[in-house]
């Protein structure tokens, strides 16, 4: 499978400039081989805390943008964005293929410190998505640091996380080292993208988006640029890795 990370400067809180902005970016990618391209968290708003302003309804404007995108490329789209559903705001992340079959996935672990918890519902349930002999589990920004919740369980086994953020420079050793250990631990191959550039709260962030081999071995990190990498991914690769180094099979029972 090929895989697409996009790591992109968000215009704050202007989802008409940030699509148009993606449009520019994706555009090569017309020409390319790719299977999933990934954008940010938040990508079409930045990491805000004005869903009221700024949240959208399911297939609103946004998603129509990734339906279309995913159509024309041929590929998986990826990304989460700010949605609103029954009077409530989601920090959700959506899988858009390019029949529009979507799945969705809601931030679990919502960020106190930044009163996320304050504007949006939580998510309750993890989800996996099977794809081209893949199985995929997305997980959304500061989910990264609860390693129960990333856990690979026999009862839940997958192959691939999916990490997509808004993750700040002066907190990106942790970004590094976390992601670094989810691969290792669970024995899968991570895919994550942050984003560059500074918010409309100052903060700034480097990105950092990365590849990560099931061995913890990194095939790919950004720099602090706006960046597009993509690289494959072979299921042998990762059977091997499990193979040689058995070690799931002693890992704890899930407690329910």
């Amino acid at each position: 499978m090929n895989i697409t990370l996009v790591q992109a400067d968000l215009v704050w809180e202007k989802p008409a400039a940030n699509l148009a902005h993606f449009d520019e970016l994706l555009a090569p990618l017309a020409q390319a081989q790719t299977d999933l391209i990934i954008l940010p968290e938040m990508f079409n708003t930045g990491f805000s805390m004005q869903p009221q302003k700024l949240a959208e309804p399911m297939m609103g404007l946004s998603m129509q943008w990734m339906q279309q995108k995913a159509e024309a490329f041929g590929a998986v789209l990826a990304a989460s964005l700010i949605i609103e559903e029954q009077g409530k705001y989601f920090n959700r992340f959506v899988w858009m293929p390019p029949t529009g079959e979507y799945k969705i996935y809601d931030k679990k672990h919502l960020f106190s410190m930044a009163q996320e918890d304050m504007h949006y519902e939580a998510g309750q349930e993890r989800i996996i998505i099977e794809y081209k002999g893949w199985r995929i589990c997305p997980f959304i920004c500061y989910d990264l640091r609860f390693p129960a919740w990333n856990r690979n369980w026999e009862e839940e086994q997958y192959d691939l996380a999916i990490y997509v953020a808004n993750w700040p420079d002066k907190r990106s050793a942790h970004w590094r080292a976390l992601l670094q250990a989810r691969a290792i631990e669970n024995q899968v191959y991570v895919a994550a993208v942050n984003r560059v550039g500074l918010d409309g709260t100052d903060l700034y962030y480097s990105g950092f988006s990365s590849f990560i081999a099931p061995d913890g071995e990194i095939l790919f990190q950004s720099k602090a640029v706006e960046q597009i990498k993509s690289i494959e991914i072979n299921i042998d690769q990762l059977l091997d890795i499990r193979k040689k180094l058995p070690f799931l099979k002693d890992r704890d029972k899930k407690i329910v």
